[in-house]
């Protein structure tokens, strides 16, 4: 999140912001000495522009000879600017509709193949991705509930969810993307072997529809 709040706020600068545009929109790399050209700047802000912008992993440095020409002769090869392929978001609250797209695409996919309910397979594949996240969370699973957005605040022996990262899914399909959340959890809980809470639906508002008790 930080890289990525970094990133989108580099483009705050409106030189940096016209060379970005720029770049982006055409359909073959870029010289700095074009850049330059396009929007206006002396070379060497240009150059400096650009070259943040590929700090910020925002665009792509490539080394090409535009001649063709290969071989001794032929010239060092030009540097040249592009869009960055790493996909760059922000969103506050924390919101997770790509990782929601893939799991329903992907059950909607099986079960046209296996003929098994989606919901089903929806549920089944959730919980084997919160077993996979269990993996990268080192045990601690208010750790891990943070990485997934959740935002988990302690009351008392429970935990709550201060945030659903499926929010609007959440709103207007809520028994099916409530029962996608508790699966998912419920899969991070057992692949960290957690002893010291369960999960269990009950929405209530600010909240996410899952809540941890702790474990009597």
């Amino acid at each position: 999140m930080a890289d990525h709040v970094a990133a989108v706020a580099a483009l705050d600068e409106p030189n940096r912001r016209k060379l970005y545009d720029f770049v982006v929109r055409q359909t073959a790399p870029i010289s700095k000495d074009e850049a330059s050209e396009a929007v206006g700047l002396a070379r060497t802000t240009a150059a400096f522009h650009l070259d943040k912008l590929v700090e910020m992993g925002l665009l792509d440095v490539v080394h090409e000879r535009r001649s063709g020409r290969t071989g001794p002769g032929a010239g060092r090869p030009a540097k040249l600017y592009r869009r960055s392929e790493e996909q760059i978001e922000v969103s506050l609250p924390d919101r997770r509709y790509e990782a929601a797209s893939h799991l329903l695409a992907d059950s909607l996919l099986e079960a046209q193949t296996t003929g098994e309910p989606p919901r089903e397979i929806l549920n089944r594949r959730a919980y084997e991705w919160g077993e996979d996240l269990a993996a990268e969370a080192g045990g601690d699973v208010v750790q891990a509930l943070e990485g997934l957005g959740f935002e988990p605040q302690q009351d008392g022996t429970t935990v709550l969810l201060g945030n659903c990262p499926f929010h609007s899914l959440a709103q207007r399909h809520t028994e099916l993307v409530c029962g996608m959340n508790l699966c998912l959890i419920s899969g991070l809980l057992d692949g960290i072997a957690a002893t010291t809470h369960t999960a269990r639906l009950d929405p209530t508002p600010g909240h996410c529809c899952v809540r941890l008790d702790k474990t009597r």
